[in-house]
């Protein structure tokens, strides 16, 4: 692209970025290089561009660009992205003054964004109450127990819900960075961005990498009991009343109790057991499907083909192909 064209090419958008104190630096330099080179071919096709800035916050509690890509440039920001962080999600009181921030800019029309653990600086604004976001998988539990009232849905690697787009783990930026390129620059663009960067422009969910984290500190040790019991038999069959029995408690108020501890049902949580198991004999075996199926409890390999893809998003053998480590292992049945 020659330095005229990238002249003429006006701004059409300004997407900004929130830094705060250890926030994940590779998704901050690597979007604003995605939207840089986005803009290089929109500008190509005598498109416009976009500015990209970095706000900090500054000594007296104010916010201001500390990188701008079009300094001479005199829009405010139509997008803010709050990244994610390596350490762990913010507090509640590390986030307040971000939220509030981001909370006065949302009501001048701006679309709040964020990845990874950026949700829980966008979910202190109070603007995801019965919205549904996501964040990065690992951080599910904290996320729920801290923002009750939002629909999460960590399976998405990105949710857009018209003035609010979340997107789930570390590297899910390119997803994200993907999808505002394809918003405010248009597909063709985006398409060429993404093959320019080798990014598989399709889209992603980020329950083909997520395992399978039960909840284990909710305090109930009858159904912790339970749990436990669960993982020790593997692939075993088994059912509600068993688990029931296990437990020591009549069977309505087991299952009562069992969802309210793990946020599941039984039958849902011994399923996703035995999807976790079935990953490790894929990736780590070379056992065909039906053999596996039974090894996981499943004496119908059509209803454990649709209860993994369900879960994960692949069939089994679309699974294996993506994700085999090509060793053989020793795995016990």
């Amino acid at each position: 692209m020659t330095n005229a064209a990238r002249t003429a090419a006006g701004v059409i958008a300004e997407v900004g970025l929130v830094l705060y104190p250890g926030c994940q630096q590779a998704m901050v330099h690597g979007i604003t290089d995605l939207f840089v080179i986005a803009s290089h071919f929109s500008a190509d096709r005598g498109g416009g561009v976009l500015r990209v800035s970095h706000w900090a916050m500054d000594d007296q509690g104010g916010f201001t660009r500390a990188f701008d890509t079009h300094p001479a440039e005199t829009t405010m920001p139509a997008m803010l992205i709050s990244p994610g962080r390596l350490t762990g999600p913010p507090d509640a009181q590390e986030a307040a003054p971000y939220a509030r921030w981001m909370l006065d800019r949302h009501a001048q029309g701006v679309v709040l964004v964020s990845t990874c653990g950026g949700a829980f600086l966008l979910a202190a604004t109070g603007l995801l109450a019965g919205r549904p976001a996501t964040t990065h998988w690992l951080f599910a539990d904290q996320f729920r127990d801290r923002f009750p009232d939002v629909r999460l849905d960590t399976d998405k690697m990105v949710i857009e819900d018209g003035d609010i787009i979340t997107a789930g783990g570390l590297m899910a930026w390119t997803d994200l960075g993907m999808r505002i390129v394809d918003r405010l620059l248009g597909p063709t663009v985006m398409i060429e961005t993404g093959k320019f960067l080798l990014i598989d422009a399709s889209g992603r969910e980020q329950r083909h990498f997520s395992s399978f984290a039960p909840r284990l500190t909710h305090g109930d040790e009858a159904v912790l009991k339970v749990q436990h019991w669960l993982q020790e038999r593997a692939g075993r069959p088994v059912s509600v009343g068993d688990m029931a029995g296990k437990a020591g408690l009549e069977e309505r108020t087991f299952l009562r109790r069992f969802k309210g501890a793990t946020g599941m049902k039984p039958i849902e949580y011994v399923q996703n057991l035995r999807v976790g198991k079935a990953r490790e004999l894929l990736e780590f075996t070379k056992r065909s499907i039906d053999q596996i199926a039974w090894a996981v409890g499943y004496e119908d390999a059509t209803a454990f083909r649709r209860v993994f893809h369900r879960i994960v998003g692949l069939s089994p053998g679309d699974y294996r192909n993506r994700f085999s480590s090509g060793a053989e292992l020793p795995v016990a049945a």
